[in-house]
């Protein structure tokens, strides 16, 4: 069985470990009524449309 010729620092460990810890940005698209960003398969916050009609009224 194959043995570690040095042993792995805390800092080295750590960092590896901290890559799982990264926060990812949300998804982004455009609306396809107003061209503003927004995320997919949710309600536009702008205009309030979704899937080519009026899903909330926004003021």
């Amino acid at each position: 069985m194959a043995v570690p010729k040095r042993k792995t620092s805390k800092a080295k460990t750590r960092s590896r470990r901290a890559s799982n810890w990264t926060l990812d940005l949300p998804a982004r698209s455009t609306c396809p009524h107003c061209a503003r960003a927004k995320q997919p398969h949710i309600v536009c916050p702008n205009c309030g449309w979704y899937k080519g009609r009026v899903a909330v009224e926004v003021d």
